[in-house]
């Protein structure tokens, strides 16, 4: 008899049951796999000791980007380097930690920056490790860089050393910085897409690429004025600390044209020939040389010189939370977005519920807020800006300190601070604000798909996208954007101590370097991390000793800490990978189109459609 249709249902649900169970147990014996891993690994490398003996060497090698913290959830990284895109970052706080550290440590001679595999830092970040290193000089000892290849970010760190030792088949060439960016408007035209740009500022260029084909010239000049001060800083620099002509640094093809036929094609003795390197070495020919100046290896790589990487340093070097009084940091990394965010991007509630767990702790009497992000959605800003102001309701000092970039909605939320503290590089400013609407009916025609229905008034339906723009919407949605300018200028007119008339004549979304920034009042002093703490402790009437530095982060589960052991040591000896399909795609591009896409169409989008956000970087 023919099996009943029931049947073969039930027994098709049982196939399935029983597939997701065996797959279910699969992955709780790869979880306790994992763990054995983990804690053989710990044991073995628990006897290895991270503690310098006498003639040690500091290995300053940063992997990946420089950052302010670590971008993503545990779970997020784990799953990165299971596709075999580990996010490499090294947070500035341990670069700074340990040149502190290696500075009273008699074992440690010297620091030798290795910048080979560092992939991206921002210039006010290399400030601060400048003067964390001009502070670690003082000491009497000597800090050393050398390179296979440099590129113009890598060669800027590796500038801040007393020698620079490059591979003699190496490479190196300063370049300047440009700001390149792709244009869209003739794209979406042919796919029918209709775009709406509603904004204030003359110099409000972010979502330019959405409706022209090619930069505008308000937007051309702007740029130009900030970026040659950045440039002219950076050649600055580099001639003090090479004792070189800045006049000479100045990239000019037709003389480089005639360098490099002096130096037979070879760029490594270019730089040699131009002053920017002290020696062309080889790697080995490094190592003795700096195992003549110490002495070798301890182990059984006595072929090398004695010496401890910074992270390896740092473990052996625990900062253990202590009673007392604290200064307070709270880190606002990346593009800011409604809701919750993970680090690495600066979340309306979740960045707002750090400001209050400060104001909550009776241990922390000031908080530097330390701000590298270039804006984002308005409400957001405004979220967070509100936590500064009760901050300081509270009687607790806030200090900003501006990293790379505080620009725009960056702005935002440092403006109520008692004091701006920037670094001369910083990009900040760029007051305005944006809205974007994007409507596709057109496309949709082309697919043969169309859309029609009732509606009981005119604004019914208007935010729908598959409908055609409705203009009486768009007079609607201009004057809320006209009242959200009205309302930065004039909350950063009160909260600079000027009037909105003289904001908005330095607003318009111009962006400025800190420097411009510090002329046009938009700041309060220049310096580093480490001032602005200094400062932080002054206006909270701390001792100079008597305090202690705690960064105010979302607690970790038990789980998020083993999920963060996993990612450095079991997957990585399991070999697992999963297949990346973006692996080829330019990484910066991707990485655009990510964030942009997510600004304007994610879940976590303005509720009013309003962005204060700068596309303020430079390559």
């Amino acid at each position: 008899m023919a099996e009943s249709s029931g049947n073969i249902i039930v027994r098709f649900f049982k196939a399935v049951w029983q597939g997701l169970d065996l797959l279910r147990r699969s992955i709780l014996n790869l979880l306790l796999l994992l763990i054995i891993i983990v804690i053989i690994s710990a044991v073995i490398q628990g006897g290895e000791s991270a503690l310098p003996r006498e003639h040690t060497a500091l290995v300053l090698a940063p992997q990946g980007r420089v950052v302010e913290q670590y971008s993503g959830s545990p779970a997020d990284r784990v799953m990165a380097q299971m596709s075999d895109q580990p996010v490499e970052e090294t947070r500035l706080r341990d670069i700074l930690r340990a040149i502190r550290l290696a500075k009273t440590d008699d074992n440690i001679e010297r620091i030798v920056i290795v910048p080979d595999h560092m992939t991206g830092i921002g210039p006010a970040q290399l400030n601060d490790i400048a003067q964390a290193l001009d502070d670690f000089r003082e000491s009497g000892k000597q800090v050393f860089a050398w390179g296979n290849a440099m590129s113009q970010g890598q060669y800027m760190l590796a500038v801040q050393a007393d020698e620079i030792w490059l591979h003699p088949e190496g490479f190196l060439l300063l370049q300047g910085f440009a700001r390149y960016r792709n244009y869209f408007k003739e794209g979406l035209d042919k796919l029918g897409v209709d775009v709406h740009l509603f904004k204030v500022g003359t110099f409000k260029s972010a979502a330019e690429p959405w409706i022209r084909n090619d930069m505008s010239e308000p937007a051309r000049k702007a740029n130009q004025y900030w970026m040659g001060d950045l440039w002219s800083q950076a050649v600055t620099t580099i001639a003090q600390r090479r004792k070189l002509d800045p006049a000479a640094l100045n990239p000019d093809l037709d003389r480089m044209i005639a360098e490099l036929k002096k130096a037979d094609g070879n760029f490594a003795t270019l730089a040699l020939n131009l002053g920017l390197v002290d020696k062309l070495a080889t790697r080995e020919e490094m190592r003795q040389q700096l195992k003549t100046l110490g002495a070798p290896q301890d182990d059984d790589r006595q072929e090398t010189f004695r010496q401890v990487f910074f992270m390896d340093y740092l473990k052996a070097h625990p900062r253990l939370p202590l009673p007392g009084d604290k200064i307070g940091i709270v880190v606002a990394q990346g593009t800011i977005t409604g809701g919750d965010q993970p680090p690495g991007t600066v979340g309306g509630e979740s960045t707002s519920r750090l400001l209050r767990n400060a104001r909550y702790d009776d241990d922390i009497k000031a908080v530097v807020l330390r701000v590298d992000s270039p804006g984002g959605g308005v409400f957001a800003s405004e979220q967070i800006r509100e936590e500064v102001v009760r901050l300081k309701e509270a009687g607790k000092p806030v200090i900003v300190s501006m990293g790379t970039v505080a620009a725009s909605g960056g702005y935002w939320i440092s403006m109520n601070a008692d004091e701006i503290w920037a670094q001369p590089n910083t990009i900040t400013g760029s007051i305005g604000i944006f809205g974007l609407l994007m409507n596709y009916p057109e496309t949709l025609g082309k697919l043969g798909i169309h859309t029609d229905g009732v509606a009981t008034t005119e604004l019914a339906g208007a935010f729908r996208p598959d409908l055609p723009f409705n203009d009486k919407f768009g007079e609607l949605v201009q004057l809320n954007i006209e009242r959200g300018y009205r309302n930065f200028i004039g909350k950063v007119a009160e909260a600079r101590g000027k009037t909105p008339e003289e904001i908005d004549a330095i607003a318009q979304g111009r962006v400025w370097t800190g420097s411009q920034a510090l002329d046009r009042g938009l700041v309060d002093k220049l310096g580093s991390l480490r001032d602005a703490v200094n400062a932080a402790v002054e206006k909270a009437g701390l001792g100079e000793d008597a305090y202690q530095i705690t960064y105010v982060e979302p607690e970790l589960s038990d789980f998020d800490r083993f999920i963060m052991d996993l990612t450095g040591q079991g997957l990585a000896l399991l070999g697992i990978q999963l297949p990346n399909p973006l692996a080829d795609l330019p990484a910066n591009r991707v990485e655009e189109l990510r964030r942009a896409l997510k600004l304007f169409m994610g879940p976590q989008r303005d509720p009013m459609g309003m962005y204060a956000h700068c596309l303020c970087t430079v390559d």
